[in-house]
């Protein structure tokens, strides 16, 4: 995977991404970040557990790459944690980039101590059970967004996006256009221009009053 590639999506950020991507990919679930302020972008290694079941989370350990953003699931969310400090450090020590868990997470002081990035949608001590077999580096659906193993997907205090691997390219290229539009927009609004004006919004909302 292109480090650069990724780096300008990292700091490119969620919301940028999005709107570059055409407004696709987006994970649309409530996130909290463990670690708030981080940002990453990194290819999905996915994990599909049985229900409230990580036996596959404890199997994906001897895959993960420097670089990846485990992303895991269960066939329907709820809040039983997935993972807690000692799954998280195996994780960190085979140099995961981040985890997304469309489940639930525990240790939390512990795990901000150890600073990988982890966006969960809940945080929950219910224990899981390892006895259902599942299913690594498959598609997996997180929020309405399909995740392919290998796509990329984007984190930060927003939430979460992904690309599809073979956009990733296309994708960063409209999201730099999109930035730098922004940039002189913003310097028209520091001047104090409105954006009522410069989006040729007054006309809609002043046009139907007339």
């Amino acid at each position: 995977m292109n480090k650069e590639l990724l780096q300008q999506l990292r700091e490119l950020g969620v919301a940028t991404v999005y709107e570059a991507s055409g407004r696709e990919g987006l994970i649309d679930i409530p996130l909290i970040s463990v670690i708030p302020g981080s940002k990453v972008a990194g290819p999905a290694r996915t994990v599909r557990c049985g229900q409230g079941d990580n036996l596959m989370v404890h199997a994906v350990m001897e895959r993960i790459q420097p670089g990846d953003v485990l992303v895991l699931t269960m066939p329907e969310p709820e809040p039983v944690a997935l993972i807690g400090e000692l799954l998280v450090t195996q994780a960190q020590v085979r140099g995961a980039a981040a985890i997304l868990v469309d489940a639930a997470v525990r240790d939390v002081e512990d795990l901000r101590a150890m600073g990988l990035p982890i966006w969960t949608r809940y945080v929950r001590v219910r224990g899981a059970t390892k006895e259902k077999v599942g299913a690594i580096d498959v598609p997996v659906e997180v929020g309405g967004a399909t995740i392919h193993p290998g796509d990329i997907v984007v984190l930060d205090d927003d939430g979460a996006v992904v690309v599809a691997a073979a956009k990733a390219e296309a994708v960063l290229q409209a999201a730099l256009a999109r930035r730098d539009r922004e940039n002189q927009l913003r310097q028209k609004l520091q001047q104090g221009q409105l954006s009522y004006d410069l989006h040729g919004l007054r006309r809609l909302v002043e046009g139907q009053q007339a």
